[in-house]
């Protein structure tokens, strides 16, 4: 055929969408669409000179796919590299002629590869920041006699400790990892800060060690060594010994911990520390899709406790999950409840209320961003006072939602926004032409549309009475966005078959006739057919299967 295709064209179709065959199809299958599609685009069909140019392109474009997939080394290479893949010169990534199974280790060897190099440049940087705030000035307020005392007049906030943490990795080796750590304290006037290094290496699949060196102005040397080890399958063993070197002498510490998968979502834990604060701690946590749940307890010097606590998460876009416990041992009762929910793409805001005996009523308000953590933890009173109480949970629910509403909201909204004008202005170009594609597409089919609908109507069939693709606005809180949608029931009803649509699991912005409407955005296909004279209607997303007719399609027009 006289008309090429563009390197553009062949580099953003889809080739299984193009033929509407599933990734797993067959040879067979393959053919049938081939054909079809064939009888449809092929030129010498069309004597008008503008249709016969379109049919040309589009029958090209049909071949060149054809070829692609019915060739199993060709068909190997284009699932794993996509068509760029199949372009280079002399194949400089690997041999066209091996086997699939040849191609896709050799894939897998350059994986490992790049990410060995992509390793060697990644730092991993962790941080945490914590402020602790003194605020029971609001609530621990002197008697009267005491109210004369100058500045008196307003209750005195103030922070009374910080702490600073800061950690970096460095991958020297596919298996050795050296991490640099520092951290800075001060409480009360009074501070500190130290400096670790460790190295660690993976020594097989089945475990690791890491040897870690630190010092700091509060206390001495210190000497690590970490060791972890499956064991079996489904348990395994962590060992941590410490020597710290003080004034006093040395401090040597151990501590063990014996872990065992009990099930898929649950696993039990024993633990044993040696040394400072020496316990025994035995729990056991389970984890699932919905929920967390931790049972604990300990016998220690100075600290004896039981722990139970839960957290529900809800399946929600936001991530949101409320959790609480109580823990009870010989330094008091301690129940603290909260949230936490995902107010960004990188950003999640999360409150605690900790309510105890002697500690008193604190609000604990976390922000993790990224890999950094921002903690503040506000104590507001000594005693269990219930205002206290009632402030420390209404208060952060208040300034949220209206924080959300007025602020977090907004700004989401207009940086998604300039991300889908950012797509827009970088696909228009391939858009516009997949557009004049489409519209030509429908041209070509109509004829062939025509003597499927003359067939259909003889026998009751299928019929596509209208078909939409795009973005539609159901939510009466989005009615102030725009639908975008595109006629489809040409295309649509071209693909029927022996009275049966069926449409595969990929974006259906590649089947014949159709294009992205709006990039981007979340799509839909909405159909209303006619089946045994009877009205159906469906919507799909845009990537899932899609079968008619159906019963359950059926339009109840009773009463």
């Amino acid at each position: 055929m006289a008309t090429a295709l563009s390197e553009e064209e062949l580099d953003n179709e889809d080739y299984y969408s193009l033929l509407n065959v599933r990734r797993e199809a067959s040879s067979e299958e393959l053919k049938a669409a081939y054909r079809r599609l064939c009888m449809l685009y092929h030129p010498d069909k069309h004597r008008d000179p503008e249709l016969k140019s379109q049919a040309e392109r589009l029958f090209n474009l049909v071949h060149q796919a054809y070829e692609v997939l019915s060739d199993p080394q060709t068909r190997a290479i284009y699932d794993i590299y996509g068509k760029r893949g199949l372009e280079m010169e002399g194949w400089e990534v690997v041999e066209r002629r091996r086997t699939p199974a040849e191609i896709r280790e050799e894939y897998e060897r350059l994986q490992r590869e790049r990410e060995e190099r992509r390793l060697q440049q990644r730092t991993n940087p962790k941080g945490t920041i914590s402020v602790g705030i003194d605020a029971t000035d609001l609530f621990d307020r002197y008697e009267e006699e005491y109210e004369d005392v100058s500045g008196s007049g307003f209750p005195q906030i103030e922070i009374n400790k910080m702490h600073i943490s800061q950690s970096i990795e460095a991958p020297l080796t596919a298996s050795d990892t050296a991490i640099l750590s520092g951290s800075l304290s001060t409480q009360n006037g009074n501070g500190g800060g130290s400096i670790n290094f460790a190295l660690r290496r993976v020594t097989s699949a089945k475990g690791w060690g890491e040897l870690e060196f630190g010092a700091g102005d509060l206390q001495g040397p210190l000497f690590g060594l970490k060791l972890f080890r499956n064991l079996t399958p489904r348990c395994f063993v962590t060992t941590n010994c410490a020597l710290q070197f003080s004034s006093r002498g040395i401090r040597p510490g151990l501590t063990t911990v014996l872990a065992r998968n009990l099930d898929k979502n649950t696993v039990g834990y024993l633990q044993w520390r040696w040394g400072i604060q020496s316990a025994m701690n035995t729990s056991i946590v389970r984890d699932t899709k919905t929920s967390h749940f931790t049972v604990a307890l300990q016998l220690g010097i100075p600290h004896s406790f039981a722990l139970i606590s839960y957290q529900h998460k809800f399946q929600d876009d936001d991530q949101t999950r409320v959790k609480g416990s109580l823990k009870a041992g010989f330094f008091g009762t301690v129940v603290e409840y909260g949230a936490e929910r995902k107010i960004s793409r990188h950003s999640v805001l999360g409150a605690a209320v900790s309510v105890g005996v002697p500690q008193g009523v604190s609000l604990k308000v976390k922000l993790n961003r990224a890999s950094q953590t921002y903690f503040f933890p506000i104590h507001l009173t000594d005693q269990l006072l219930p205002s206290a109480v009632f402030y420390a949970t209404v208060g952060p629910l208040v300034l949220y939602f209206a924080m959300h509403r007025l602020v977090i909201k907004p700004y989401l909204r207009a940086q998604k926004e300039k991300e889908l004008e950012k797509q827009r202005e970088s696909t228009a170009t391939d858009i516009l032409q997949k557009k004049q594609e489409a519209e030509a597409a429908v041209r070509l089919m109509q004829e062939s549309v025509r003597r499927i609908i003359e067939a259909e109507e003889s026998r009751m069939g299928l019929i596509i009475v209208n078909a939409w693709y795009g973005k539609f606005v159901n939510d009466r809180s989005r009615r102030s966005e725009k639908v975008k949608v595109i006629d489809v029931t040409v295309p649509l009803q071209c693909l029927v078959k022996d009275s049966k649509l069926i449409l595969t699991e990929a974006s259906k912005a590649g089947l014949p006739g159709f294009y992205d409407p709006c990039v981007g955005e979340e799509k839909n296909l909405k159909v209303l057919y006619q089946f045994r004279g009877v009205l159906h209607q469906v919507m799909a997303l845009d990537s899932e299967a899609l079968r008619i007719p159906k019963q359950s399609h059926r339009i109840d027009t009773d009463g």
